[in-house]
C-alpha cells in the first residue's frame, strides 16, 4: 500500500495539472471501489475548480469551489497518472483506456488524470470542506510526522505506558499519521530501536533521536519519488527510487549496513506483516 512518501509524491505530481484548474468532465466508470462512490459524483465534480490539493496522512484532498472536498485513497494498487499536460511536465499523449481505469478527470487545461486500480481497494468520497477533519476516514488520525505537532514531547507522551511493540505503535495511525511498514522498518533501523521493544519502555533520549530520523527517512523517500515495489507509480508513470537505498526493509539475509555492526538483517512477522531489522544493533 502506498505510504506517506508515495502519496505526497503523487500529490506533487498532480499539482500543475489540477490545482487552480477546472475539472471539465469527471467520468466515473463504475459505481464503487472499496466502497460505493458518493451519489452523483460525476455531476458534483464536473465544472468545479480545484482550489487546493493537499494531503492528510495517506489521503489526497482536493478542495473544490463548491465547498466540498474530494477525498482520494490509493488503496493497495491505485495509481493517478497524468497525460496530455500542456505545461510540458509529462511527455506523452492520452493513452488508450485500460480495463482498470475507473475514474477519469479531463481538466480545462487539456490534462487528463486517470485513476487506475486493479484490486479496487482504493476509495473516493465527497464531504463539506469545513467539516473534512470530522470525516470518519480522518477524524481519529494523529499528527503529521513532517508537521510541527509531531515532536519528541508529543511522541514520549503518546507512547507512555504502552506495552505494544514499538513497530505496532508507530503504525498506529492514531499516534502518528501516514507511517507504514516500509518507513517504520527503516526509521527503527537507523535509530537502533528494536521493533519488538515495548513502546512504553523506550527512553526519552532514544525518542528524541527517533523523531528527526523519521522526518529524514520520509523526506529522503519523497525526494526519491517514493518506493516502487509492485504497483506504485508517480503521476508521470515513472517508478520511485527509494527502494534502492533500503537499509533494512526487504533486506533479509544481508549484512547490516550500520557501521561496525556485524549483524545480519532478519525477517520476523508482527501482526501478520513482515518486519525487517538487525537483532544485533537494534535493542
Amino acid at each position: 500500500m502506498p505510504e506517506l512518501p508515495e502519496v505526497e509524491t503523487v500529490r506533487r505530481g498532480l499539482l500543475p495539472s489540477m490545482e487552480g484548474h477546472v475539472i471539465a468532465k469527471a467520468d466515473v466508470r463504475r459505481p464503487d471501489l472499496r466502497w460505493p462512490f458518493p451519489p452523483k459524483m460525476s455531476e458534483r465534480l464536473s465544472g468545479q475548480t480545484v482550489k487546493a490539493l493537499r494531503r492528510r496522512s495517506k489521503y489526497i484532498l482536493a478542495d473544490l469551489d463548491s465547498n466540498e472536498t474530494l477525498i482520494i485513497h490509493l488503496g493497495m494498487s491505485g495509481r493517478m497518472t497524468v497525460s496530455g499536460d500542456p505545461l510540458g511536465q509529462f511527455h506523452h499523449e492520452h493513452p488508450a483506456a485500460e480495463k482498470h481505469d475507473h475514474v477519469v478527470f479531463d481538466m480545462d487545461n487539456g490534462a487528463r488524470i486517470t485513476f487506475n486500480d486493479a484490486r479496487r481497494f482504493g476509495a473516493m468520497d465527497l464531504a463539506p470542506t469545513d467539516q473534512i477533519e470530522a470525516h470518519p476516514l480522518l477524524a481519529s488520525l494523529g499528527p503529521e510526522p513532517l508537521g510541527n505537532a509531531f515532536h519528541d514531547d508529543y511522541l514520549a507522551s503518546a507512547l507512555k505506558g504502552r506495552m505494544m511493540p514499538m513497530k505496532a505503535a508507530l503504525l498506529d495511525q492514531k499516534i502518528v499519521a501516514g507511517l507504514g511498514n516500509i518507513y517504520v522498518c527503516e526509521a527503527l533501523h537507523r535509530s537502533g530501536i528494536s521493533p519488538r521493544r515495548k513502546a512504553g519502555t523506550v527512553s526519552r533520549p532514544r525518542i528524541s533521536r527517533l523523531v528527526p530520523i523519521i522526518r529524514d527517512v520520509l523526506s529522503e523517500a519523497i525526494e526519491a519519488g517514493g518506493s516502487s515495489l509492485k504497483d506504485y507509480r508517480q503521476a508521470d508513470g515513472e517508478l520511485g527510487y527509494f527502494q534502492h537505498t533500503f537499509r533494512a526493509y526487504d533486506q533479509e539475509g544481508s549484512s547490516c549496513p550500520t557501521p561496525s555492526c556485524t549483524g545480519t538483517i532478519k525477517r520476523i512477522v508482527q501482526s501478520g506483516r513482515s518486519t525487517f531489522y538487525c537483532p544485533r544493533c537494534q535493542r
